[in-house]
């Protein structure tokens, strides 16, 4: 049972961040009947999205570790940067990018930054989740 948890948190991390940046908040600015509501919300949906990638992250980190209680895990080692990454690259567009965003400072200018910092965070729990299911890296 505890083997197969390092694949659930990278399959969450990665399908929430999918869900919630691609679909949700698209739908939210399409269906919301002005942007400013749409906005206040998918603000919201991305703060969660937040813990919730620090969850994954941390709990793969956990997993990680030469100390866990699994055997040693073939992905640990090529996964590590992608989970460090993507946890930071979290923290970084909640703290530093959103309150920028949300005091409406330069708003084209922060509003590419969170993208294209969430875009990366996707890219790096894609790259955990390949890895924790068994896919090899190129060499």
């Amino acid at each position: 049972m505890l083997q197969r948890l390092p694949g659930f948190a990278a399959a969450l991390w990665w399908a929430s961040l999918t869900v919630v940046g691609f679909l949700v908040v698209p739908l939210l600015f399409k269906f919301l009947p002005t942007p400013a509501m749409a906005g206040n919300m998918a603000a919201k949906l991305f703060a969660a999205q937040t813990w919730v990638s620090l969850g994954c992250g941390l709990l793969l980190l956990v997993f990680s570790s030469p100390k866990s209680r699994l055997p040693p895990a073939d992905w640990s080692k090529s996964a590590i940067v992608f989970i460090i990454s993507g946890v930071l690259l979290a923290l970084l567009s909640e703290f530093a990018v959103t309150p920028r965003i949300v005091a409406r400072e330069n708003l084209k200018l922060w509003h590419s930054v969170g993208t294209a910092l969430f875009v990366l965070q996707w890219v790096s729990a894609a790259a955990v989740l390949w890895r924790v299911l068994g896919g090899r890296p190129r060499s």
